[in-house]
C-alpha cells in the first residue's frame, strides 16, 4: 500500500479509498468484541456477560486519551506530510511515539488504582458482579500501554494515507482474540479472567504487527533508540490538537458512565440487555467514526497544501457516503435483531428489552452519523475544541433526559434507548450551525 496524497483528484475517490479499510478494520474490531461477548454469555453465563459489559465505559475513558492524543499526533504529521516537510514528519512522529507510550504507562497505573472506587461509587456496579468486573478490568488494564502503542502507530500510518495496513493488524488481533477466547473461556473455563487475558494478548499482537510493518515499510518512521528525539514545540502542538479530541471522547465516556449507572439501577437483567444492545449498536456508529477519521487526515493534508476549497467539497461527498452506509446497517439491524440477540445467550426478559433498544437506536443513531463526520474537518484544521463542546452538550442532554424521565409514565426504562433522539438532535443542530458559520476556517491554515 503506497502513501495516499489527498491533495489532488476527485475528493470522494480519496475519502472512499481511505475510509473503506478504516471502516472494515473498525467492523472487524467490533466483530471480535461481539464474539467476545457471545463467548462470555454462552460459556460463562449472563452474570459474566454483564460484568464485562459494565466495565466498558470506564475502559473507554482511558482509551479516549490514547485515541485523542494519537489523533492529534496524526494531524501534525499529516499536515507536515501535505506540506512535503519530511524532516518535520520525522520529528513529529518521534515526539508522538514518546508521548503516547509515556501516557500509556501513567494511565495503566491510574486505571488500576481507581477501578474499585469508580465501580462502587461512580458506576454503581451491582454487588453480585463486582468481583468479576474487577478481575476483568485489572487484567485488561495491565495491557493498556499496548493500546496506546497501537494507536500511535496506526495514526502515523493513516497520516501518510496508509489506512489499509491497520486492517491487517486488526485482522491479526481479531484472530488471536477469538481463538484465545474459545481456548481460555470455552475450554479452560477461566471465565472473565480468560476473556481479559485473550484481549490483552490480542492487543500486544496488534501493536507488534503495526510497529514491524511501520518500520519496515516506511524508513522515515524507522528510529534507532538514540534517534528518538523530543520536541517541546511539537509536543505542545500535539497537546493543543489532541486535548480537545481526547476531551470529546472522554466526555462521551463519562456521559455513558452516568447512563450505565442508570442502567445498573434497574438490575442485572437490564445490565445484561444493555451490554448486548451496545455491542450491536456500535455497528451503527462505525460509518460516522470511519469517515470522521478519514476527513481528519484528508483535511490535514489539504490544509497543509493550502487547498481549503477541497475540504469543503470533500465533506459533502463524504457526508453522502457516510449516511448511505449507515442506512444499510440500520436496515439490517431492524431486520435481523432477533436472531442476533439469540447468539448471546440472554435470558428471555433481557432479550425482550434488547430488541426494543435496538429497534429504537436503529432510527436515532442516523442523527449521530449525520453530523459526526464533520468533526473530522474541525480536527484536521486545528480546530478541535468545537467537537469537544458539542460532545458535552450531547451527553449532558442525554444524561439529563435519562435521569429526568427514567421513572416517568411516558418513557420509564425505555429512556435508556430514547435519550439518543434528544442528544443527537442537539449535536446535529449545533454542528451544522457552526460549520456554516465558517468560523472553523479562521484557524485552518498551519504556520509554516
Amino acid at each position: 500500500m503506497k502513501e495516499l496524497r489527498m491533495t489532488e483528484g476527485a475528493p470522494w475517490k480519496h475519502t472512499l479509498r481511505f475510509a473503506m479499510p478504516v471502516l472494515a478494520g473498525a467492523l472487524l474490531q467490533q466483530m471480535y468484541n461481539t464474539v467476545d461477548t457471545i463467548i462470555a454469555g454462552n460459556y460463562a453465563g449472563q452474570s459474566a456477560l454483564a460484568a464485562v459489559g459494565t466495565t466498558g465505559t470506564f475502559s473507554f475513558l482511558f482509551l479516549s486519551i490514547a485515541l485523542g492524543f494519537s489523533a492529534g499526533a496524526g494531524v501534525i504529521v499529516s499536515q507536515r506530510y501535505g506540506a512535503k516537510d519530511m524532516e518535520g514528519v520525522r520529528r513529529s512522529a518521534s515526539t508522538g511515539i514518546l508521548m503516547l507510550l509515556g501516557m500509556g504507562i501513567v494511565c495503566t497505573i491510574l486505571a488500576m488504582a481507581l477501578a474499585r472506587p469508580a465501580f462502587i461509587y461512580f458506576i454503581n456496579v451491582p454487588s453480585v458482579i463486582l468481583d468479576m468486573s474487577m478481575t476483568y478490568f485489572l487484567i485488561f488494564s495491565a495491557g493498556m500501554v499496548f493500546q496506546f502503542a497501537y494507536n500511535i502507530f496506526a495514526s502515523l500510518l493513516r497520516a501518510v494515507g496508509d489506512s489499509a495496513a491497520t486492517l491487517y493488524f486488526l485482522l491479526i488481533s481479531a484472530v488471536v482474540n477469538v481463538v484465545l477466547d474459545i481456548l481460555f473461556v470455552a475450554v479452560f473455563r477461566w471465565g472473565v479472567a480468560g476473556t481479559a487475558i485473550a484481549t490483552v494478548i490480542s492487543q500486544i499482537a496488534a501493536a507488534a504487527a503495526a510497529y514491524i510493518y511501520m518500520t519496515k515499510k516506511y524508513p522515515i518512521f524507522r528510529f534507532r533508540l538514540k534517534e528518538y528525539t523530543w520536541s517541546g514545540l511539537i509536543a505542545k502542538q500535539t497537546l493543543k490538537i489532541g486535548f480537545p479530541i481526547s476531551l470529546q471522547t472522554a466526555v462521551v465516556s463519562i456521559g455513558l458512565a452516568f447512563i450505565q449507572r442508570a442502567v445498573n439501577d434497574f438490575g442485572e437483567t437490564m445490565t445484561a440487555s444493555y451490554t448486548v444492545a451496545m455491542r450491536i449498536e456500535m455497528y451503527l456508529n462505525l460509518p460516522g467514526n470511519a469517515f470522521q477519521t478519514t476527513l481528519a487526515t484528508y483535511t490535514g493534508q489539504n490544509i497543509g497544501a493550502g487547498r481549503i476549497d477541497r475540504v469543503r467539497k470533500g465533506l459533502w461527498q463524504t457526508f453522502v457516503m457516510s449516511l448511505g452506509v449507515t442506512l444499510i446497517i440500520s436496515a439490517c439491524i431492524r431486520l435481523f435483531s432477533g436472531g442476533l440477540i439469540q447468539l448471546f445467550g440472554l435470558e428471555e426478559d433481557a432479550a425482550a428489552l434488547c430488541i426494543r433498544h435496538l429497534h429504537t437506536t436503529a432510527f436515532t443513531n442516523l442523527l449521530l452519523n449525520a453530523y459526526f463526520p464533520v468533526f473530522g474537518v474541525f480536527q484536521g484544521s486545528n480546530h478541535g475544541l468545537p467537537p469537544a463542546i458539542i460532545a458535552v452538550a450531547v451527553l449532558a442532554t442525554r444524561v439529563v433526559v435519562t435521569y429526568a424521565l427514567r421513572y416517568s409514565a411516558l418513557f420509564g426504562l425505555s429512556i435508556i434507548w430514547w435519550n439518543g433522539l434528544f442528544g443527537f438532535g442537539v449535536g446535529f443542530i449545533i454542528t451544522w450551525i457552526y460549520y456554516f458559520s465558517g468560523k472553523w476556517e479562521k484557524n485552518s491554515m498551519i504556520a509554516h
